[in-house]
């Protein structure tokens, strides 16, 4: 970001004003987080939404275009297809740094006061999604940026449980903070965030712990990993892989 140019808080906190002289709910159905990370990125709203070969980019310009995807980064499978071959493509990714739940009525609109979620986000939690694109991971023009964020997330009490919470919607994230952009490009940037703790020969429970995330979302991870040539399977026991880093 240019200096003296807003931050994504204050982009977002103005996107919210004005949503609320209008008195209207949403932004036309596209929500504050993505609304305002795409002015962030691109403050000149002409390089917003620019038709591609048929296809709609959130961000084209003069550096090439930008993806926002907060969720399900497989339905771009199709758009990079076509947009890598045309220039550089950065998919920027969301991950709630720390995060505050607050629950709205649906009838009533009331909102309750915020609660600090126990589990704290890292760029690990982007590995399950980007799995869905690992095809692409190698492709010259692909880049991915994993933005880490605070913010408060709105659920709607319309859950099937008997409090409402379980399936219930999520209506809408606030950004409180960007704490930190995570770019991905090149295999040694992937490597960076792999942590010494690990042992020499490490299996895909121990690579969990060591990252904090699920035992599910870790095999993905090495799946990516592996196929980046940044670890290698060097045994087997039973039906569980034994990895090691490769040499730097």
């Amino acid at each position: 970001m240019k200096q003296n140019e807003p931050t994504l808080e204050q982009i977002c906190a103005e996107l919210c004003g004005r949503e609320q002289k209008r008195g209207s709910i949403g932004l036309l159905g596209e929500k504050v987080l993505h609304a305002g990370l795409k002015l962030y990125f691109e403050p000149n709203p002409e390089f917003h939404e620019v038709k591609v070969n048929g296809f709609i980019a959130d961000i084209c310009n003069a550096e090439g275009m930008i993806e926002i995807q907060t969720r399900n980064l497989g339905r771009l499978k199709r758009k990079l297809e076509v947009f890598l071959e045309q220039m550089p493509v950065t998919i920027v990714y969301p991950i709630a740094h720390i995060k505050y739940l607050c629950w709205v009525d649906e009838e009533t609109g009331a909102v309750t006061s915020r609660r600090k979620s126990p589990k704290t986000g890292s760029a690990w939690d982007l590995f399950r999604e980007l799995y869905q694109l690992r095809s692409f991971l190698t492709h010259p023009n692909f880049r991915v940026c994993t933005a880490l964020i605070d913010l408060e997330e709105y659920r709607l009490l319309n859950g099937w449980s008997r409090d409402k919470k379980k399936g219930s919607t999520r209506y809408d994230r606030i950004p409180i903070q960007l704490v930190e952009l995570i770019y991905l490009d090149t295999a040694k940037d992937y490597r960076a965030l792999v942590p010494n703790t690990l042992p020499k020969k490490f299996t895909s429970k121990d690579f969990s712990k060591a990252v904090h995330i699920s035992l599910s979302s870790a095999q993905r991870a090495l799946l990516i990993l592996y196929q980046l040539g940044i670890v290698q399977r060097v045994e087997k026991q039973k039906n569980t892989y034994i990895y090691e880093l490769t040499e730097q």
